[in-house]
C-alpha cells in the first residue's frame, strides 16, 4: 500500500510557513522603523503645537540621546502622575522597575518642550516592536505636566504617534490602560476611538483583570495584508482528496 497523504499535516505546514513569512516581514518592518534617525522628520506640520495659550515644539529621540536631566524628569513625572494608579492595581508600584522600563535601550520618546525656554512639559514613551506576531507601535506612557493639560496636547501627541505608525507601515498602534483610570480610559476609548485589542484578556469567574489593551489599526496596511493572505490561499495548489492516492490494489 502506498504512503497515505496527510492533508492536515500539509495544511499545518502551510500555516507554519505563512506564519514564518508574516513574522519575518514584521520583524523587518520593526527593524526599519527602529533604524530611523528622527521619525518626526516626515511630519513637519506636527513639530509645533501652538494652541490654547501654549507654544511648544515636539521632537523624537531614542532614550540614549536623552541627557541625564531629561531622564530624571521623565522618571519623576511618571511617578507623580502614575504612582497612585499603580498602587491601586494588582501590579503595585515599584519605582526601580518602572525606571528600568523607561530607560531601556528599546525606548523612544516623543517630547514636547516650551519653544521659548526649551523646558520639557510632556512626553510619550513608545516603542517599535513585535506583539503577538504583529508589528506595532506600542505607546507605553503619555504623561503631561499639569500646566499643559486640558489644552488638546495629549490628543495631538497621540495623533503624532499614529502618523508615525502609518509612515512606518506598521500594522497598528497599541497601549495599556488601567480600568480604574477613568479619565484615561474615557480619553482613549471615547475621544480617540481606540478599541479593545484582540490580545486583551477578558474577565472570567476565575480571574479578573484591572487593565485593558487598546489599539487602532493601520487600515490601509491591514487591508493590504488581508488581500495578500487571500491571494496566497487562492494560489495554493489544490489538496489531494482525503486519504491520498493508493496503489497496489489496496
Amino acid at each position: 500500500m502506498g504512503k497515505k497523504c496527510n492533508t492536515k499535516a500539509k495544511e499545518k505546514k502551510l500555516e507554519r510557513k505563512a506564519m514564518e513569512m508574516k513574522m519575518n516581514a514584521g520583524v523587518y518592518t520593526v527593524k526599519k522603523a527602529n533604524n530611523q534617525e528622527n521619525p518626526i522628520d516626515v511630519l513637519p506640520s506636527f513639530q509645533k503645537y501652538q494652541k490654547n495659550g501654549v507654544n511648544l515644539k515636539l521632537e523624537t529621540v531614542k532614550v540614549r540621546q536623552l541627557d541625564v536631566k531629561t531622564q530624571e524628569w521623565i522618571v519623576d513625572l511618571t511617578e507623580r502622575n502614575m504612582k497612585e494608579m499603580y498602587t491601586k492595581s494588582e501590579w503595585g508600584w515599584n519605582g526601580d522597575v518602572k525606571k528600568k522600563e523607561l530607560l531601556e535601550d528599546a525606548a523612544w520618546y516623543l517630547i514636547a518642550k516650551d519653544a521659548d525656554t526649551d523646558v520639557p512639559v510632556a512626553f510619550s514613551h513608545y516603542r517599535y516592536d513585535m506583539d503577538h506576531d504583529d508589528d506595532v507601535l506600542y505607546c507605553y506612557e503619555i504623561q503631561l505636566e499639569e500646566c499643559v493639560r486640558r489644552k488638546g496636547l495629549g490628543k495631538f501627541m497621540m495623533k503624532v504617534l499614529e502618523l508615525m505608525m502609518l509612515k512606518s507601515d506598521l500594522l497598528k498602534i497599541m497601549l495599556t490602560v488601567f480600568k480604574h483610570n477613568e479619565v484615561a480610559s474615557k480619553f482613549f476609548k471615547e475621544v480617540l476611538k481606540y478599541e479593545i485589542d484582540e490580545t486583551c484578556p477578558y474577565d472570567t469567574v476565575y480571574e479578573q483583570f484591572d487593565y485593558e489593551i487598546l489599539s487602532r489599526f493601520n487600515l490601509k496596511e491591514k487591508q493590504k495584508r488581508d488581500a495578500d493572505k487571500e491571494n496566497s490561499i487562492q494560489n495554493q495548489p489544490p489538496m489531494p482528496p482525503q486519504g491520498g492516492g493508493c496503489c497496489g490494489g489496496c
